[in-house]
């Protein structure tokens, strides 16, 4: 048999894991982008793309090519794999992303349609209680997603979010308006921060398995094999989103002055859709949501369910997946702007060591020589992000806080940086002295 797929398969594959993807954070913030950023939106984006679009697909390649999150994370020490990505997957699973699906799509699919008589919050119980249980029945069949997602669902979405694009641009609301404070000045460094929110280079860590298992489903068997559609699926991915990412932000851009003062990307997207198709603009932008937050929350169940049943096998693959749907349903309820709230400093605090775990992943060959490299910058890495989350938090820690906000790059976010280079020198020294502590840091490369 053929280890190969064809070119339709292929971009099926790139397909679905775009589906996987392009979820509620993916929707909402290029299009509040644009509106922010005004005339510097494409400066913007350029930052945005970087962190949005660049480290997912290169997570992906990174963790597919070292075999796995887990051999990748214990190059550093197996018990921080275990702890490092038990923090991932609750931050993408039923902690923050999960129930952000729900909220975000609710938000969209429901208030607009109700009359004022009727209960919100009632209706959005039963809306969580029947999205998270569709989606959990889809979830049960991780290898199928392809023929769930990528043939199905993801077409209509794509085609929804292209009329939205055309449509806008055929009739253009107004005019970009002024970078807000913002943006007035930084605008590009501003976009790479704020595309931390899609939460996309942490779920591209753990994404990359079950796009293996899909391609193994479809007869690829070869180690090899399935490891080169995996990382071509991730570059077809990224194409995909680059390309729907850059037709929000205009639409977003083109919102600017004509409708100032929004909120978040959610408004933004409902003035313009009513802008241009009047009251069908809300059935558009409802089921625009609905699809790509139920396509995310699908791939985030399975991958939260394959991870914690490998575990804690003694509780079943569809126990930790209806489980997460059940608190997830849970969560959604408390609203998307506190999930918002939270999810800010949560994932400022995480996403620096997924960035540095991908870094490690391409510099393998190079950094043969240096284990000690891996455990160091991620212990500087690590606390120098927690630290600056606390700082910009308000919780002062005598000492140590005055130093992380004297350390150049804290105030446009990048404070853990410079950390995390010294770490890595500091690892260089430690590995040019041979003994115990070398040979234990090789073993853990290994995973061992």
């Amino acid at each position: 048999m053929t280890q190969k797929l064809n070119l339709k398969r292929k971009i099926l594959m790139g397909v679905t894991l775009f589906s996987m993807f392009f979820g509620a954070g993916n929707l909402i913030f290029p299009p509040y982008l644009g509106a922010q950023a005004g005339t510097a939106a494409w400066t913007a984006f350029m930052g945005f793309a970087m962190s949005a679009v660049g480290l997912p697909v290169l997570g992906v390649i990174a963790v597919t090519l070292s075999g796995g999150l887990n051999a990748l994370a214990s190059r550093v020490h197996p018990r921080f794999a275990f702890v490092y990505i038990l923090v991932l997957y609750l931050a993408i699973g039923p902690c923050l992303a999960i129930p952000r699906t729900a909220s975000t799509s609710f938000s969209m699919a429901g208030p607009p349609f109700l009359p004022e008589s009727v209960p919100v919050a009632l209706v959005q119980f039963v809306y969580t209680v029947i999205f998270f249980t569709a989606a959990s029945l889809v979830a049960l069949h991780p290898e199928k997603l392809t023929e769930y997602l990528g043939k199905r669902l993801t077409p209509v979405l794509l085609t929804l979010i292209t009329v939205l694009f055309v449509a806008a641009l055929l009739r253009p609301a107004g005019s970009a308006a002024a970078p807000s404070q913002a943006y007035a000045h930084t605008a590009s460094l501003e976009g790479f921060l704020y595309g931390y929110q899609t939460m996309d280079t942490l779920a591209a860590l753990n994404f990359g398995m079950i796009v293996a298992l899909n391609v193994q489903a479809l007869g690829i068997c070869e180690e090899k094999a399935v490891m080169k559609e995996t990382v071509s699926a991730g570059w077809i991915a990224g194409g995909l989103l680059l390309a729907v990412y850059a037709m929000l932000n205009q639409v977003g851009k083109l919102s600017g002055k004509a409708f100032p003062g929004t909120a978040n990307g959610t408004e933004v997207l409902m003035q313009m859709a009513e802008f241009l198709f009047g009251k069908a603009g809300a059935v558009i932008l409802a089921a625009i949501f609905v699809i790509a937050c139920f396509n995310t929350c699908v791939g985030l169940l399975s991958c939260c369910g394959k991870y914690f049943s490998s575990c804690f096998p003694q509780i079943g693959y569809r126990v930790w997946v209806f489980g997460f749907a059940a608190v997830s349903a849970v969560l959604a309820n408390v609203g998307l702007d506190t999930i918002l709230l939270f999810s800010v400093p949560a994932l400022n605090a995480i996403y620096p060591l997924a960035i540095l775990l991908i870094a490690l992943a391409f510099l393998e060959k190079a950094l043969k020589r240096f284990p000690a490299v891996y455990p160091w910058s991620a212990l500087l890495c690590g606390l120098s992000s927690v630290l600056t989350v606390l700082a910009k938090q308000g919780f002062a820690i005598p000492g140590l806080t005055k130093l992380i906000q004297g350390i150049p790059g804290y105030t446009a976010g990048f404070g853990w940086l410079l950390p995390t280079v010294l770490g890595a020198g500091i690892g260089m020294l430690f590995s040019m002295f041979p003994g115990k502590y070398i040979n234990q840091t090789k073993t853990n490369r290994r995973g061992v």
